[in-house]
């Protein structure tokens, strides 16, 4: 093996992940042109990409493992059709293999790459094999080579880039799965060598106000759910929803036992402790990050068990309703909802478990990653188009469980 003193720091990172973001940037629309991977692949994406790279714009961590662990639990959380479900967990398993690392060798860095590519495999099924598992391992059998060689992350780099397109040139046609994992690795080669327009640069340039270019900034995630109690009876519920207005998603305070009860999604953990910390004492802090499998507080709910689906329109959303859906969240095959949209309404408290319809077999990975981690309060019901949900949904039951309702309810 030869030795290989290279370091990769967290600042590296950063730019390995505006560098992917830039160059998706640059091929998202060629991709949505491409088969395989779901409608509009490209799109979906690019808009994973925007909530992965959002968290980065004000980080002072200069830690890689706590850098990867922050651009993971946005890419997951804001991940959006199963082109971004897949994209997600190859961030996850990077975060997996750097994980406890201030900075790493090129080895280490390579191995969690590999880590990534493992993830995102696990997703797809490999009967009958699928272009991405073929272009993916031929990726990681090139960064496994590079990596036990003990070449610099650059010569791994290019080592999985080369592997790749020979394995994309023996596809019979532009597949857009394999062109995403080529797309990506691109990105993260120029963006280590500082050889791309950042975000930053492409917003200030007015680039993300091209007509059908998705501005990052719309996909900013709050991924983390906080519940906690300030001991204050004078406190002013409607003065600390204001204060905490700018960091947080989703809010409920109400007065209780002589003080105020507090559940909110933000993105800001330290921000919104700090805050709370000036009204009065704090007690009952609980945190949870969902982006990872966690189980739903279990809290005073107004219904035993809740129907949700997706509408793309309001003519959709009266259907759904009168077709038994108690909540909705807005998408479609085109623009698929995010994890961050299905969780966040699972965690309003509404219900004590829920049954999610998918209308779409574009966004079916998202809904299965919501079950992963949801757990046990939650059940899915696939379907593959608008009418079959409305079917499922005339099945939904109240009074039963949501067992027994996706039971029912996938018998369409």
């Amino acid at each position: 093996m030869i030795g290989n003193k290279e370091v990769i720091t967290g600042g590296d990172f950063k730019r390995m992940v505006s560098g992917a973001y830039s160059e998706f940037l640059l091929e998202y629309e060629n991709i949505n042109g491409m088969k395989g991977a779901g409608t509009l692949a490209g799109t979906h994406i690019l808009r994973t990409m925007g909530a992965a790279v959002m968290p980065l714009a004000d980080s002072k961590d200069d830690s890689l493992g706590s850098l990867a662990r922050r651009v993971s639990t946005a890419a997951v959380f804001g991940a959006r059709g199963n082109a971004g479900v897949v994209l997600a967990q190859m961030f996850r398993g990077i975060s997996a293999g750097l994980v406890g690392k201030y900075e790493a060798t090129g080895s280490e860095f390579g191995k969690a790459f590999q880590y990534g590519i493992l993830y995102a495999q696990r997703l797809i099924p490999e009967e009958p094999e699928r272009p991405f598992i073929m272009v993916a391992k031929a990726v990681a059998k090139g960064a496994y080579h590079a990596v036990r060689e003990g070449m610099p992350i650059v010569e791994i780099l290019l080592k999985a880039i080369e592997t790749g397109e020979k394995a994309v040139e023996e596809l019979k046609s532009p597949e857009a799965g394999a062109n995403i994992m080529l797309t990506f690795l691109k990105g993260c080669l120029k963006g280590l060598d500082g050889n791309f327009v950042s975000p930053a640069v492409s917003l200030s340039l007015g680039l993300g106000k091209h007509k059908n270019m998705p501005d990052p900034r719309n996909d900013l995630v709050r991924p983390y759910c906080i519940h906690l109690r300030i001991k204050n009876s004078k406190a002013s519920l409607l003065e600390f929803e204001k204060q905490v207005r700018d960091f947080a998603s989703f809010s409920v305070v109400e007065r209780a036992r002589g003080g105020l009860e507090i559940h909110l999604h933000t993105d800001h953990v330290g921000k919104t402790l700090e805050q709370a910390i000036g009204w009065g004492p704090l007690s009952d802090v609980k945190i949870i990050n969902m982006s990872e499998a966690h189980v739903l507080p279990a809290h005073e709910a107004i219904m035993k068990v809740a129907a949700l689906a997706v509408a793309k329109d309001s003519d959709e959303a009266q259907k759904l309703q009168d077709a038994g859906a108690s909540i909705l969240v807005s998408g479609c095959a085109e623009a698929s909802p995010s994890l961050s949209e299905i969780i966040g309404a699972a965690h309003s408290d509404l219900a004590s478990s829920y049954v999610l319809v998918a209308s779409s077999e574009d966004y079916h990975l998202v809904f299965k990653q919501v079950r992963r981690l949801l757990g046990g309060r939650v059940e899915l019901v696939l379907v593959n188009s608008f009418e079959e949900t409305i079917n499922a949904l005339k099945k939904f039951s109240p009074s039963l469980s949501a067992p027994e309702n996706a039971k029912i309810m996938s018998q369409v």
